[in-house]
């Protein structure tokens, strides 16, 4: 059973189809035959900066978690043995503060939803009942909406389609590279309450999970791959630029004062 093709679905789908051909056709008198990756890239801007104030609200709750850092070791020293009074005071104290251990997880949610749209709109041959002609498009010879394994397995993978996707193979470990180290947190700003010693091995063990996003997008179209890049590489940008920005102690330098509420 296809989601996408139920009413409301199929409708927002149609629309995501016609925002990317919009896009295509708008810039493809200067990008020529790599107007439809353009388009995705263009698209991916468009979204990552709807999304900006999720970004700034997920950054004011890393300095948050930072400055409770000492109250949450605090808490565990207190109440370490008890797991469940520790998790009791632990949220008592988050929900004092305004502040949400989970507020990281949002702008993933939220982007969720468009690369399955990406997804769906480079797999799909029709599309509100009419040809999706977006799956004639190509980047410098390779299909956007074929995925690596598919190309391989059909066949077909020749030059200069399998340098492209190798291309975005290797940007993307190499985004992903550069997300460990510029995004890396202090180990008072990641702690989690009653963690124990642990914490710091399991926090080096989960920074090398965003890795996976290179075998991820092998197995989707070179669409949504292109996609998952210029995110990745958006969000260094992004996150970088607002640490820099918001960060209260040098906020407090300047003269200047941020304020500390965070959802």
């Amino acid at each position: 059973m296809d989601i996408f093709s139920f009413g409301p679905i199929a409708a927002i789908l149609d629309g995501a189809y016609g925002l990317v051909t919009g896009l295509s056709a708008l810039v493809e008198p200067v990008a020529g035959t790599a107007s439809g990756l353009i388009a995705v890239v263009l698209l991916t801007i468009l979204v990552r900066a709807a999304l900006l104030p999720v970004g700034m609200s997920q950054v004011r709750a890393e300095f948050t978690r930072r400055r409770l850092a000492p109250k949450l070791a605090e808490l565990q020293r207190k109440h370490g043995k008890d797991r469940e009074t520790l998790t009791r005071k632990t949220m008592e104290l988050y929900q004092e503060e305004k502040a949400s251990p989970f507020a990281g997880m949002l702008p993933l949610l939220l982007q969720l939803p468009v690369i399955s749209l990406v997804y769906a709109v480079f797999t799909h041959p029709t599309i509100a009942g009419h040809a999706n002609e977006l799956l004639t498009e190509q980047a410098f010879g390779a299909p956007l909406g074929t995925s690596f394994v598919g190309l391989t397995s059909a066949g077909s993978a020749v030059w200069p389609a399998m340098a492209v996707y190798l291309a975005v193979f290797v940007l993307i470990a190499i985004v992903t590279t550069v997300s460990r180290k510029v995004l890396a947190l202090p180990p008072t700003s990641v702690a989690a309450p009653g963690a124990g010693v642990s914490q710091a091995g399991l926090v080096r063990a989960l920074s090398f999970l965003p890795y996976v996003t290179v075998i991820f997008a092998a197995f989707v179209p070179l669409a949504a791959a292109v996609y998952i890049l210029t995110s990745t590489a958006w969000t260094v940008a992004e996150r970088y630029t607002l640490r820099r920005l918001l960060d209260p102690e040098r906020g407090a330098a300047s003269g200047t004062v941020e304020p500390s509420t965070s959802h």
